[in-house]
């Protein structure tokens, strides 16, 4: 069982995506897990065969707990140095079965949970793998429209629950969703999650905050141009040049990058930044960015991209949601002016953007119209005092104005 941080001692094993016997390779989904903070895939770091499930789904089990064996290729099973070898099938007979199709664990659990039977499917793949663009070819020959399989996604139906004698419709999935149980209407896990964490922070950080507006001309100008060399669909956001200038702050001012852990601070040796993001059916939940303050603005621009996208459908990994070393906030696109967030315990700050607008502004005397937004800190007082934080939004504040320097 992994963990995501210091503050997680136990999840529970929701879904398997293997079975025993099948083929997997360094980063394989295997495994789905619940935990206080989201659900997260498990991921494979060896390649093998599997060899024994030991946690059934459904079973909360501690942090570190082995969850399955796995064969490798030299005989060994990590984590369980005494199991038992892989046993040799026999000989095929003439009269025996045809055996079942090669597939990824991927393809699998796409195939279970849309009722598709691997065998009817045409595997294109080499040696006869069933590859995942076969299976996809099988499901859009299934009539369910666009809009319902979008809805199913945001109300959490699941279609193969419904009895439809035709296509599948958005009303379909709108009936469903309202005749669910009212149990399966409840507060979601994430919600919950979420909840638990942010009255504890309440609780035991003393929270003090600062705010300052900053001029985005020459960044909105320097974003422009680069903008005009990039294809469309990588063009970079304003968030993204907020995030790295973020990151280097926080690699120049050390005490708001960390842990408060057993009563004491503990400085993070790297820039791992949080992305808040808001999830389906309520909560959040925080992947980090890993070396965010070496990357430049557009690989920021794609790790943005990516991360909210699987947070948002519920596919990030474990190693994904580990504690963050520092959390951002970006509500700009809800339109508000300002952030005054809650820090992510056992983190000591959360850094809050609000919306870029325009306002009357005077540079070497002269009034204008610029772009601005306001940056806001939400700090611990056991680690740092104010005028620490004032030098960190300082910091931002002057890597935004020298954009070339990102």
């Amino acid at each position: 069982m992994p963990s995501l941080g210091a503050d997680m001692d136990a999840g529970t094993l929701t879904e398997w995506l293997v079975a025993p016997g099948d083929h997997v390779s360094k980063g394989d989904i295997v495994a789905v897990v619940e935990t206080a903070k989201a659900d997260m895939e498990v991921e494979c770091f060896d390649a093998g065969v599997i060899g024994e499930l030991l946690v059934h789904p459904g079973a909360r089990v501690p942090v570190g707990t082995v969850l399955a064996t796995i064969v490798t290729d030299d005989g060994g099973s990590p984590g369980e140095p005494a199991a038992a070898p892989a046993i040799e099938p026999a000989p095929p007979r003439a009269d025996a079965p045809p055996e079942p199709p090669r597939v990824s664990p991927l393809v699998r659990h796409l195939a279970r949970e849309n009722h598709v039977d691997l065998a009817k499917v045409p595997a294109t793949g080499p040696d006869g793998t069933v590859t995942r663009a076969d299976l996809d070819r099988v499901l859009h020959r299934r009539r369910i429209s666009p809009l319902a399989r979008r809805l199913a996604t945001e109300l959490k139906v699941d279609l193969a629950r419904i009895d439809a004698d035709g296509p599948i419709h958005a009303r379909h999935v709108r009936e469903a969703a309202t005749h669910r149980h009212p149990a399966e209407r409840s507060t979601s896990a994430a919600r919950e999650a979420t909840a638990r964490l942010m009255a504890r922070s309440k609780r035991e950080i003393p929270h003090y905050y600062l705010a300052a507006t900053i001029d985005l001309g020459p960044a909105v100008d320097w974003l422009t141009d680069l903008n005009r060399r990039l294809p469309v669909s990588q063009r970079v956001l304003p968030a993204a040049l907020l995030l790295v200038a973020t990151a280097r702050a926080a690699a120049t001012v050390k005490d708001l990058n960390g842990h408060w852990i057993d009563d004491r601070f503990q400085a993070a040796d790297r820039i791992r930044l949080g992305l808040a993001v808001s999830v389906r059916g309520g909560g959040l939940v925080v992947p980090g960015i890993d070396d965010a303050a070496a990357l430049s603005v557009p690989e920021m621009m794609d790790r943005v991209r990516d991360l909210a996208t699987r947070a948002r459908t519920g596919q990030l990994r474990a190693g994904e949601l580990a504690d963050p070393s520092i959390t951002v906030s970006n509500l700009g696109d809800t339109g508000v002016d300002s952030v005054l967030g809650v820090i992510y315990p056992p983190q000591v700050a959360l850094v809050g953007f609000g919306a870029i607008t325009e306002r009357p502004w005077a540079v070497n005397g002269l009034l204008g119209v610029r772009p601005v937004v306001t940056a806001s800190l939400s700090a611990d007082h056991r680690v740092t005092d104010g005028a620490v934080g004032a030098r960190f939004l300082n910091h931002i504040d002057r890597l935004l104005r020298e954009p070339e320097e990102l």
